[in-house]
């Protein structure tokens, strides 16, 4: 046994796995549809132990992402799409191009020699790059490319940059706050008019709000709300815990005994 498996090996393994003949029974009958879900989680839970700090297990994550493309990459060889030499031969291209600071040549191993410039005109400099890649896709127009499969807090986070680019922004955090608490009071009329079809829609634009909220405070909404779904977890299971000493669950005590609960549970856990 190799004391050190390679990219290579790994290509060798899914081809193994997909072998008419011979490979496994479920990866044969995967589709690029059918491995999408699996896609997104490993990707979740690569931020989730990134959040953590949990490096160790980081790396395991990390493989099962790589092995998605791996997978996408062995479907498209088998449909003759691409293959996975194909798409590391993409990926450079696309940032050597999207680099003209650290590769002027356009040559990854050109005659390149770094030109000095700061983070805010790398980052002008690379959508202007960008843009430019998505005209001569036929995406046009300030929002086009965003893509539409993203979730939804952060195609939100996405659109708003973009308009922002084009000066379509508010100038302070002030007007944004004012704008939840317009949305929030359009949101109590909608509810108390019993029009449930409009109260979606004021609730949509109260959470667009919030994310132009999080986009001034350079805060990613997504990332703000695990952490705030891993603190209500663990805020509740405190809860949960102390009832089972008791031989109870939530079900069994009020709504106040609940709260009480909640609030000892958020004091005991607020550094």
């Amino acid at each position: 046994m190799k004391q050190r498996y390679s990219v290579e090996d790994l290509q060798y393994l899914m081809s193994r796995l997909r072998d008419p003949e011979s490979g496994c029974p479920w990866d044969l009958k995967q589709t690029f549809a059918s491995i999408v879900p699996s896609t997104i989680e490993e990707a979740y839970e690569v931020a989730e132990a990134i959040e953590r700090e949990d490096f160790a297990h980081l790396r395991e994550e990390l493989g099962d992402l790589l092995f998605q493309v791996i997978f996408y990459a062995q479907l498209g060889c088998e449909r003759q799409h691409f293959d996975f030499p194909g798409i590391v031969d993409t990926l450079v291209r696309k940032l050597v191009r999207r680099h003209p600071h650290v590769f002027p040549s356009g040559d990854l191993y050109g005659d390149n020699q770094n030109v000095a410039i700061d983070e805010q005109q790398v980052k002008a400099n690379w959508e202007t790059i960008k843009a430019a890649e998505r005209e001569s896709k036929g995406e046009s127009g300030t929002l086009g490319g965003v893509a539409a499969g993203l979730p939804a807090l952060t195609r939100a986070l996405k659109l708003q940059k973009r308009a922002a680019q084009v000066g379509f922004d508010w100038p302070a955090i002030d007007g944004v706050l004012e704008k939840v608490e317009e949305e929030l009071r359009e949101l109590r009329e909608a509810i108390a008019s019993g029009d449930t079809a409009h109260a979606r829609e004021e609730l949509g634009d109260l959470l667009f709000s919030c994310v132009n909220v999080a986009r001034h405070l350079s805060v990613d909404p997504e990332t703000a709300l695990r952490q705030c779904n891993r603190k209500f977890e663990q805020r509740f299971g405190a809860v949960e815990t102390v009832l089972a000493e008791r031989n109870q669950r939530p079900s069994d005590v009020s709504l106040e005994e609940l709260d009480q609960l909640w609030e000892r549970a958020k004091n005991a856990m607020t550094p």
